[in-house]
């Protein structure tokens, strides 16, 4: 297996390069991949944090943004988290999980995490510490739940 490289970087932190692959990214698999035509890039990603793995060539193959308190809940959080459909199922995701776990815990200690997620990923953010809070709902035409780990 190729060696990951991860990194967290702050929006003003990340080169153009750095950011590109980011998007291209996100919009491979949330535009594309799930036909899902939408605004992805947003205001929030100037004021976010951006978790991203590099493989050896500098692809960019997995990513995660966290978003201070205050920008979509009162909490932090976690989202437009992606991965590279051809490095799925290799445990990259969990690392990704527990990398962001760990930015987290050092820029901003110990505070709850809430998230709105993509509803077939209840068993993956679950097992990673998350709780299902209120009801489902429709995002993009997506079924959603929002979840808490504290």
């Amino acid at each position: 297996m190729e060696k990951i490289t991860w990194q967290t970087k702050h929006f003003k932190d990340l080169s153009i390069d750095e950011y590109w692959e980011i998007l291209y990214l996100r919009t491979e698999i949330f535009v594309v991949e799930q036909d899902c035509p939408y605004q992805e890039v947003d205001k929030k990603d100037k004021v976010a944090f951006h978790l991203f793995a590099t493989n050896d060539s500098g692809r960019v193959i997995a990513t995660s943004r966290i978003l201070p308190k205050g920008v979509s809940y009162d909490d932090i959080s976690i989202g437009r988290v992606a991965l590279k459909k051809e490095v799925r199922g290799k445990g990259i995701a969990d690392e990704m999980m527990i990398e962001t776990f760990k930015f987290i815990k050092t820029q901003f200690g110990n505070n709850p995490i809430r998230i709105s997620a993509q509803q077939y990923l209840i068993n993956f953010y679950g097992k990673h510490g998350f709780k299902q809070v209120g009801e489902g709902y429709l995002e993009d035409d997506i079924p959603h739940i929002e979840m808490v780990c504290n």
